[in-house]
């Protein structure tokens, strides 16, 4: 496995400590190799569903869920979806960490 197929397994080992029981089990069960013929058209509908988040059931969540389930199956986008992922996480936590000093008066 590539370096970036491990790291993306490393996303998705951390992802399901992250999320509740039930959807950790299902993300699970999604992940094995066997479920390659429900990820990929999943992902495509999650990726799809992410687009359209202007319609009322749909959100910008379902956008990067989907890439990461494609990323599984399709080599070339691990790379950009991981780095995606770290950024984003280094964003959020730089984020939340402004918002706590502000909160506790220091700036």
């Amino acid at each position: 496995m590539s370096k970036s197929g491990q790291r993306l397994n490393r996303l998705f080992d951390r992802l399901e400590r992250r999320v509740p029981r039930t959807a950790a089990g299902w993300l699970a069960n999604v992940r094995r190799p066997e479920a390659r013929w429900v990820r990929i058209p999943l992902g495509i509908l999650l990726v799809l569903g992410g687009i359209f988040s202007f319609l009322p059931v749909l959100g910008i969540w379902m956008l990067p869920l989907g890439l990461l389930l494609l990323a599984l199956d399709l080599i070339f986008l691990q790379g950009p979806v991981n780095m995606a992922i770290l950024r984003g996480s280094r964003k959020w936590t730089t984020w939340q960490r402004s918002r706590r000093d502000k909160k506790n008066g220091q700036v």
